[in-house]
């Protein structure tokens, strides 16, 4: 499929770039190149291939999202460098 320089330019302002008349040429030849290479890949095949969304074998691991106490509160608290019971007490944001 070969690219005209007017698709080429509507392209560029799609994407917002700024093409001389050299790079709209150049760019109009490895486009077309690319879409050839598209246009190759459609006429394959695929038919017998079954669709896959991942290749590793990996799963997600999820657990149940329960609240829950940390194990480390009170040494978190005893860290606080101003506190007031067990709250973090800081200078006014407002």
């Amino acid at each position: 499929m070969q690219l005209t320089q007017e698709e080429v330019k509507k392209i560029a302002l799609l994407c917002r770039i700024e093409l001389t008349d050299a790079e709209v040429t150049k760019f109009q030849a490895e486009l077309s190149q690319v879409l050839g290479y598209i246009e190759e890949l459609n006429q394959v095949d695929t038919s017998s291939v079954e669709p896959i969304s991942q290749v590793t074998g990996l799963q997600n691991v999820l657990r149940e999202d329960t609240a829950r106490l940390s194990e480390f509160r009170e040494k978190i608290i005893a860290n606080f460098p101003d506190r007031k019971d067990n709250y973090l007490k800081i200078k006014n944001i407002l």
